[in-house]
């Protein structure tokens, strides 16, 4: 499900669990959905995609029925938050493509930007496990300098059996979206010679669920958010030869 504009705002349309059909809600209705999916949001970014329904509903200020009112299983609840934050990475890396020339400042950006909204938090675990079996194919020799143009590129592939911890996932096509032009951002600073050659698509991922710690008060969270992300950004850097 792709919403227009504001994630939460122009959430206008409830699941009907039995026919699977969208339909308009009342002003009372909308703004509880609202409080749900803002709720999902922050417990399953606080604890996890196995956090249960009851928390949702304590933290949205309504009983567990309306969420289930709005959502008939978890799993529906999940899959939408999962695609919304599938979506929303997609989005900010193909801004970061428009808007940067330099290949490296769009990868920083993008990767500043996903952090910063603490999106690493929601990252489904399927779409973080993309391409691990060719980042052993493209690791690069110390013993000989190889360019890179020789160096083989690694496949975007998407993992065909869901997690268990994310029953309802990503659907494919809005997972192959972010792979893509995630791609284009990594293939864009090897090329430069800017990022290492043996950085992935995966790596990449990880990088933005790894420097979003979840802490309690929100200045420190920033603060250690961004001091991670410097660093691990200045690990992906390439290094000239010595």
């Amino acid at each position: 499900m792709q919403l227009q504009g504001s994630h939460w705002s122009s959430a206008v349309a409830s699941v009907d669990g039995a026919g699977g059909r969208n339909t308009p809600l009342r002003v009372d209705a909308q703004r509880n959905l609202e409080h749900v999916l803002r709720a999902a949001r922050e417990v399953f970014g606080e604890l996890g995609y196995g956090a249960p329904m009851e928390d949702v509903a304590r933290r949205a200020r309504v009983g567990v029925g309306t969420v289930y009112r709005r959502f008939p299983s978890k799993d529906v609840l999940v899959r939408r938050i999962a695609e919304e934050e599938t979506a929303r990475l997609t989005d900010q890396a193909r801004a970061a493509l428009g808007q940067e020339n330099e290949p490296w400042s769009a990868l920083a950006r993008f990767l500043r930007t996903s952090v910063a909204s603490g999106a690493g938090r929601l990252l489904p675990p399927q779409v973080l496990r993309v391409g691990v079996e060719a980042e052993a194919e493209i690791r690069v020799p110390q013993q000989r300098q190889v360019g890179l143009a020789d160096l083989p590129q690694p496949e975007l592939r998407l993992v065909e059996q869901p997690s268990p911890v994310v029953p309802g996932g990503p659907d494919d096509a809005g997972a192959a979206a972010l792979l893509e032009v995630v791609g284009q951002l990594v293939d864009r600073a090897r090329e430069a010679g800017e990022l290492r050659p043996d950085v992935t698509v995966a790596d990449v991922l990880l990088v933005i669920a790894t420097a979003a710690p979840s802490l309690p008060d929100a200045a420190q969270q920033a603060a250690a958010s961004s001091r991670l992300l410097d660093i691990l950004l200045d690990g992906l850097r390439s290094r000239p030869a010595g």
